[in-house]
Order: structure tokens, then C-alpha cells, then sequence
């Protein structure tokens, strides 16, 4: 049992990452990498326009009404005119065919491939939709299809100006018109909308508007295994908290979430960026997701707005949100909003560890210093944990050649070699496992700090030193991956070689195994394991000189010697 102690600890290490990829992918829709499962949803080609396929995206009328508006979004219609509004964050093309929203383009992150373009989040091309859109339904009213006027006003929010307001019409429909406003903010990536419903016919109606995102189910990331991350709806409420929907449950027909409620908000997730619509709270509304098209899905929520008089109106705000996963910034916005940057199972961890990588930033102003930084305060932290575990290595690294000896004089007894190793054990005070423990209790301090920053927008293409441009990206030489590589095979040179020729060979495969892994992970991931690394090195060194064990490097071929009887 003893002999295996070191073999366990790198199969635990191992295999603890191993699965969190695989979780990571499987429950955000992708494949496995290790443990492949059902294939999710694939987009397919298609030489359509995007706009083509949201003719039948508008939903059906909630049991408030058994009128269904689809046939009236089907309705032939002529395609609106664009505009595009200017903010200093924020740059949005908007369309006169019901106001959507067809494109966002966030200024202030730029695209991977050429830094020169700013990120795009919505878009409506041949290959690729994503869209935001808000209509009636409850009878043959202005929906996202409906041409609508755009009235005069400015486009660009001018120097000293705070906000801008763009204002568009529809056209009366069976006695009703619908007025949307929207009102863009400096600095700001939510858009306040405005709906006015106006009653302009001669009966009482009772309409519902509905706010709903459509996109296709394409990956964001290109499907790579090792930057898999959630693409697709999500929903949260105080009741049913956050629930992420797959494509691939929408058309299973088990997309599970909370659908009538008074709160929260319905958004489409992606890496690092994400576009919500947000209702304030006490307004009763039902969430919705289904599949429009072959690779077309929708989600959003349908709220009544109750009687309207002739010649009355009502108006029901809400704010659109498109933009990154600052953190500071989606606390402010709405409750739970700060939930699409998903941490996962390790959030009660990992968000106190983005908070203290965050106030080492705000001091630092480099994320890669700060990533250093962030490693040296937990190692300081587990400092009494990490020397225990290295003190119990010193020890049963002094006992091995003892070990050694007795095993091959004991190795046809079985038995009385157990008995022998436990007594030795007792006299020299060992714990087999007293340098297990102490680091597998560590593992999930690990495992948070991999998703913080993996999920951080605020570390996407943040530079560090030299030929590290990106932390979010591989490193492009190599040379942290290498380096890691290197310290961990130091680190198992350092550590008792097990008696058994095959435990020792395995304790060397498995950091190997382990380190090839980092080749294609961020450079900010493989800095920080470099650095802990490092420090453990530097750590486990001073406790074997402090204990009188000579620093000695083993290999996986090297055989220990007997001890003197």
C-alpha cells in the first residue's frame, strides 16, 4: 500500500483533470475528449440568408390567448433598412424590420485573428445569425417582421453627450401600432427599450410582447477539445437559480428551466461574452426555448401586458445586454446576471479566487505578474500543509533503501511483509499517506483557479512579458509548456523512488502524461502551474536539507540501494 502512495497522487492529479475536461464538454454540448458520449447538435451548411430562417421564429401565443401570430411573422415581407448606432463601447447595426438587432460589435475587445476589429458578438450573415428581436403576438400585430419608420435623431453619442435615443414605428395593424425607443447610455453595454403599445382601433385588446435571442447552434470556438466552453441559452430565476440549456436537449424535448416566473432574465451564453434580455422584477412573464430551423433555436419570454382601451396605451421597459463577462460590471446590471461567467461546481471557490487574482491586478497592473502573485499567496496559505506532505517524502525517502531491503528479503511472504513495512512505519513515526492528503486537499483550490482563468474575459489577450501576448491563448513558442514539463520531472526526481521497478517507471509516465496536457492550454493556466511548480521545488528542498536528506535526483531506471543489515 505504501508503495503506491506517490502512483495514487499522480493518478488522482491526472484523472481529476482528465474529468474536468470532460464534464467541462459534456455538459456544455461538446465532445468528450477522453470519454466520448452522445455527439451534440453539429450546425449544418446552409446557403440561406440568416434572416430567411426567422420567418417562423416568432412564438406562439401563450394560454392567455389561443390566437397563434406565427402565419402573421410568415407573411412576405419586404426587408427593412439598416442604421447603426455609436456609442463609445458599442457599436450596433439595427434594422427597420421590427427594430432587431443584427449586429453588436464591442470596441473595446478586439477579434483573435486580427487585432485590428472589434469583437462580434450578434451578427446576421449566409453562414452565421444571431440576433435580438421583440414583437407582438395575440392577434395580427407588428412582431420582429413588421417594416418599421425610423424616426430622425443623432446615430453617434458625441464627446460630453451621455446618451443617445433612436425611435422607430410600426405601422397600425388591426387597430394597434407599437413604438419601440431605445435609449444607448456612455459606457454602457445594456440599451434601455422602450415598448409603447398603442391602442389605436375601436375595441379593447389584450396583447403580449414578447423579447427573444435567435442564433444557430455553430461553436463559437471551432469545436476545439481544449477551449470547449458553453455556447447556447440560459435562464435565471430566484426559484429555479441558473439553468443552462444544450441545443441538443431542445431537440430531445428535455430542456429543463424555470418557465413562468417574475424575475430574471433569458440570455445566450457564449466564451467570455453573452447577450441577455432583462425584465425588471414583479413583471409575470414566460420563458420559452425551441428549435426554429434545422440549426436555428430561439429563447426569450413572453410577458401580457394586460387590457389596453381604445386610445390608450401601455409600456413595458427592458434593457438588452450585449457584451463581456466583466464581473463588476453584471453585478450591477441585474441579480444573477453575474452567473453567465460559469464557474461551475467550483463557484463557491473560484469566485473568491477570481476577487484576490482581481486586488492583486488592481496593484500589479500586469494579469501575468498578478498570476505569479496569486500563487505565491497560496502557497504561503498551504504553506503548513504542503511542509507536512514534503516532511512525510523526506522521511519515507530516508526509509526506502530499508524498504527496499526487507521487500526483497520478504517478497515470497506476502503477509509478514505487510506486518514488517507497518511495524517499520510505527517505530520511525511515518504516515504511508501523510503526503498524500495534505496535497489532494488542495486539488480543488486547483481545479476553481482552472476555470477562473479559462472563464476571465478581463485576462483575454492580456499580455504578460516578451513572447507571451495572450495569456487566454497557448503559449506560441512553447517555452511555458516546456518549462512546466521540465519542473515536474524535477519534482518526481525529488520524491522517493518506489521499490517496485514499475511504480517508479509509472511515476515518471504519468507527469508526462500530465505535462502534455499544458501544451495547449492558456499560457496564464501552464504560468501558474509553472510557478507552483517552482515554489513547491524550492519548498520540498529546504524541508529534505532541514531533515538531513541529501538532495538526490532519481530516474526511472535507477535502483535503489539496500540497506546495510
Amino acid at each position: 500500500m505504501t508503495d503506491i502512495r506517490r502512483t495514487i497522487l499522480w493518478v488522482v492529479f491526472a484523472f481529476s483533470l482528465i474529468m474536468l475536461w470532460d464534464k467541462w464538454q459534456i455538459h456544455n454540448g461538446n465532445p468528450a475528449t477522453f470519454f466520448p458520449a452522445a455527439s451534440p447538435v453539429t450546425a449544418q451548411n446552409s446557403s440561406t440568408n440568416g434572416a430567411e430562417n426567422t420567418a417562423n421564429a416568432t412564438p406562439a401565443a401563450t394560454v392567455n390567448t389561443a390566437v397563434d401570430a406565427t402565419g402573421a411573422a410568415a407573411e412576405a415581407a419586404p426587408v427593412g433598412e439598416t442604421v447603426v448606432i455609436t456609442t463609445d463601447v458599442l457599436r450596433l447595426t439595427l434594422s427597420t424590420e421590427g427594430g432587431t438587432v443584427v449586429r453588436t460589435e464591442l470596441l473595446n475587445y478586439k477579434q483573435d485573428a486580427d487585432r485590428s476589429q472589434p469583437v462580434v458578438l450578434l451578427d446576421e450573415t449566409p453562414q452565421h445569425s444571431y440576433v435580438a428581436q421583440t414583437g407582438l403576438i395575440g392577434g395580427n400585430y407588428p412582431t420582429h417582421k413588421t417594416v418599421m419608420q425610423l424616426q430622425p435623431g443623432e446615430r453617434t453619442l458625441q464627446d460630453g453627450q451621455d446618451s443617445l435615443s433612436v425611435r422607430l414605428e410600426s405601422p397600425e395593424m388591426d387597430g394597434v401600432k407599437l413604438v419601440k425607443t431605445l435609449t444607448f447610455k456612455r459606457g454602457a453595454y445594456d440599451v434601455a427599450v422602450q415598448h409603447d403599445v398603442i391602442n389605436t382601433g375601436n375595441q379593447s385588446i389584450n396583447p403580449q410582447l414578447y423579447l427573444q435571442l435567435l442564433r444557430d447552434n455553430l461553436p463559437i470556438d471551432g469545436g476545439n477539445a481544449f477551449y470547449s466552453t458553453f455556447t447556447g441559452p440560459a435562464f435565471y430565476s430566484e426559484a429555479g437559480k441558473y439553468q443552462k440549456v444544450e441545443f441538443k436537449d431542445v431537440d430531445k424535448g428535455k430542456a429543463s428551466f424555470e418557465k413562468q416566473t417574475d424575475n430574471g432574465y433569458v440570455a445566450m451564453v457564449q466564451h467570455y461574452f453573452a447577450s441577455a434580455w432583462l425584465l425588471n422584477d414583479g413583471i409575470e412573464r414566460e420563458n420559452f426555448v425551441r428549435k426554429v430551423d434545422a440549426n436555428f433555436y430561439t429563447a426569450g419570454a413572453i410577458t401580457t401586458l394586460g387590457q389596453i382601451e381604445p386610445g390608450q396605451s401601455k409600456t413595458l421597459n427592458a434593457r438588452f445586454f450585449a457584451g463581456p463577462q466583466q464581473e463588476k460590471m453584471l453585478e450591477t446590471l441585474s441579480p444573477g446576471l453575474v452567473l453567465v461567467k460559469d464557474y461551475g461546481m467550483f463557484t463557491i471557490l473560484a469566485k473568491p479566487l477570481y476577487w484576490l487574482l482581481d486586488k492583486i491586478h488592481s496593484v500589479l497592473g500586469n494579469w501575468g505578474w498578478s498570476i505569479i502573485g496569486l500563487v505565491l499567496l497560496l502557497k504561503i496559505a498551504f504553506y503548513w500543509l504542503n511542509a507536512k506532505a514534503y516532511a512525510s517524502m523526506a522521511k519515507m525517502k530516508a526509509l526506502n533503501p530499508r524498504i527496499t531491503e526487507m521487500r526483497e528479503r520478504l517478497k515470497d511472504k506476502p503477509q509478514q511483509m505487510q506486518q514488517e513495512m507497518m511495524r517499520i512505519y510505527r517505530e520511525e513515526k511515518v504516515n504511508p499517506l501523510g503526503g498524500c492528503l495534505p496535497i489532494m486537499i488542495q486539488i480543488p483550490v486547483f481545479i476553481a483557479l482552472y476555470w477562473v482563468l479559462l472563464s476571465s474575459v478581463e485576462i483575454r489577450q492580456a499580455p504578460w512579458i516578451l513572447w507571451i501576448t495572450d495569456l487566454s491563448a497557448k503559449d506560441p513558442l512553447f517555452i511555458l509548456p516546456i518549462l512546466m514539463t521540465l519542473s515536474s520531472l524535477l519534482q518526481t526526481a525529488l520524491n522517493p523512488v518506489p521499490p517496485d521497478p514499475m511504480q517508479a517507471k509509472m511515476m515518471w509516465f504519468m507527469p508526462l502524461i500530465f505535462s502534455f496536457m499544458f501544451f495547449m492550454f492558456p499560457a496564464g493556466l501552464v504560468l501558474y502551474w509553472l510557478t507552483n511548480n517552482v515554489l513547491s521545488i524550492a519548498q520540498q528542498w529546504v524541508i529534505n536539507v532541514r531533515m538531513g536528506v541529501p538532495p538526490q535526483f532519481n530516474h526511472p531506471f535507477k535502483k535503489q540501494p539496500a540497506a546495510a543489515k
